[in-house]
């Protein structure tokens, strides 16, 4: 029976310009008993490489000596194109210097002719087992990278804060903190697309939350596919993406990304608000600020026109440019309901208040030249704030302080409903984070004891976690990082590895044990992860190279 039926084949290629020997090796050999399969053969480096190309074998055996292309040249060749690929050199040639060649060019084997059937069979295996070794960290790497993903993510969020935020930060500053953080910024032009995901209110049970988490990283894992793109968290439910462009690229550029947002979003309107603004592209760095201001105008209509999913200037455009109307019966009053002022005072940000009520006044402008329809619209602002004020359970004595002498009489000038508004929204959303802070706090703090509780349970996930402390999975995300400089994963990796180091210096149980009992069912990704946060590993730590 063959005990390799069924597992996946490595695929040989065998490279030897003498057809005797090519052939004895080709037919001679039990490839499958050892778990490979002949894929192609050929008589010199030059026939053998586009072959190579096409049928990409995991092993290759070549000879040292061939006419046209050498075995030496083709290695060279085949390492840098296919730098996974293992390569035997054979070789009629006891001589340290073609030796010492094949080193240099990569060779992973050099066996001398003739090449008996137990000495290929033993190099076979051991290169089998490498590969799998190989295969296997490379799984490992891929879902620590995907683990820490997220600090990465929170280290951009400040970088990109300074940046944006118009501050006196340098063009060269820019690009030195950039190289920090691996983020390579050099274009021709730029753009920003502010992406804001949330789960609709009451959509978080019966694994909706997981849904969700997983439509989101879809959406993300796009951008982190293209080096076009560099994704950022902006606050908790808004993602930015910095776009780079050569000439004439980013108009396409932007229109994949949309199409991709589209994509995943659409089929999700049922679970979550799904809102995407674009700004208006700029040709240097430091002119980001600039693109930033426009994107987080178009941004704030997503109050103002919940249906519109797409705020791009082109999409708005009836809305940017001033009305010609100044007559009360021409204002759509679906614009001026009090849900918009409510829901911006739920989910709005502090740095969005001046363009949020420059949109909501945009298209009544004219009309706020009527008294009567400007102590309309100021009562309107006064009395949906206080009543979200009342419903977060705030009192009127605590907006009041907030508002100092801003509480002005009802009747104003047209010029002053502006400030009035944006003072007035100022001082509510003021009140409305430090009870957030209070309650995100609380939520924090429950969160902190359950995972030092458990986290040594393999289930253990921040979904989870945010299940018990009551909150979604992506707010916890978020108050995680803010609040305690790193994300969820990292501090649970902590914890795990703090008691790992106890459990080897104190104890004499084996790695596996020791895995199992801080949270990790595979033993050998337990090993990785701890040299890879240690720098060494269990049996290294244990035996003290490192204290």
């Amino acid at each position: 029976m063959n005990r390799n039926r069924g597992k996946k084949m490595l695929k040989v290629f065998l490279v030897e310009d003498e057809s005797v020997i090519r052939e004895g090796l080709r037919d001679k050999i039990p490839w499958e008993q050892y778990g490979y399969r002949f894929v192609g053969e050929a008589a010199d480096g030059e026939m053998a490489l586009p072959l190579i190309r096409k049928a990409r074998p995991d092993v290759l055996i070549t000879d040292i000596k061939m006419p046209f292309m050498d075995g030496l040249s083709l290695s060279k060749m085949v390492r840098t194109e296919f730098p996974k690929i293992k390569i035997i050199i054979i070789s009629g040639y006891d001589d340290f210097e073609y030796a010492r060649e094949a080193i240099e060019a990569g060779v992973d084997q050099y066996m001398l002719k003739p090449v008996t059937r137990a000495a290929l069979r033993k190099v076979l295996l051991e290169l089998k087992e490498k590969i799998a070794q190989d295969v296997q960290q490379d799984a490992y790497r891929s879902q620590f990278q995907s683990e820490m993903r997220e600090y990465e993510q929170f280290s951009r969020r400040q970088f990109f804060e300074k940046v944006l935020g118009g501050g006196e930060i340098s063009v060269k500053d820019i690009y030195e903190e950039a190289g920090k953080l691996s983020l390579e910024l050099s274009a021709s032009s730029y753009n920003l697309l502010f992406l804001c995901l949330q789960e609709k209110a009451g959509t978080l049970s019966d694994g909706r939350a997981e849904r969700f988490m997983r439509r989101q990283e879809e959406v993300l894992h796009y951008f982190l596919r293209h080096p076009q793109y560099i994704p950022f968290r902006w606050n908790a439910n808004c993602y930015g993406v910095l776009v780079k462009a050569e000439n004439g690229q980013m108009e396409e550029l932007t229109e994949k990304a949309l199409g991709h947002i589209r994509q995943i979003c659409s089929q999700e309107e049922d679970q979550m608000d799904w809102y995407v603004a674009v700004g208006r592209p700029v040709e240097r760095l430091s002119l980001l600020s600039e693109c930033y201001r426009s994107v987080n105008h178009y941004f704030a209509y997503r109050f103002i026109m919940p249906d519109l999913h797409l705020l791009t200037e082109s999409t708005l455009a009836s809305y940017l440019t001033p009305g010609e109307e100044n007559n009360i019966g021409d204002v759509d009053p679906s614009k001026m309901a009090p849900e918009i002022i409510r829901d911006f005072l739920s989910r709005g940000s502090s740095s969005e208040i001046h363009d949020f009520v420059e949109s909501y006044l945009q298209s009544i402008r004219e009309a706020l030249e009527s008294r009567m329809f400007r102590d309309y619209v100021v009562l309107n602002i006064r009395f949906t704030v206080m009543a979200f004020m009342e419903s977060i359970g705030a009192e009127q004595e605590e907006y009041v302080e907030e508002m100092d002498h801003k509480l002005w009489d009802i009747h104003m000038k047209p010029s002053e409903v502006f400030d009035y508004f944006v003072d007035t929204l100022q001082a509510a959303v003021c009140i409305r984070d430090r009870r957030s802070s209070y309650q995100s706090g609380r939520a924090l703090r429950h969160a902190l004891e359950y995972i030092d509780s458990n986290y040594a349970m393999e289930s253990l996930s921040l979904s989870s976690v945010a299940a018990e402390a009551d909150v979604s999975a992506s707010y916890l995300s978020a108050v995680f990082s803010q609040s305690m400089q790193k994300t969820f994963i990292e501090y649970v990796t902590e914890k795990r590895m703090e008691k790992a180091k106890k459990l080897l210096r104190a104890t004499d149980k084996s790695s596996g044990e020791i895995a199992l009992e801080v949270g990790y069912k595979d033993s050998h990704y337990f090993s990785f992860v701890f040299k890879k946060t240690q720098g060494v590993s269990p049996r290294e730590y244990r035996n003290g190279k490192k204290d």
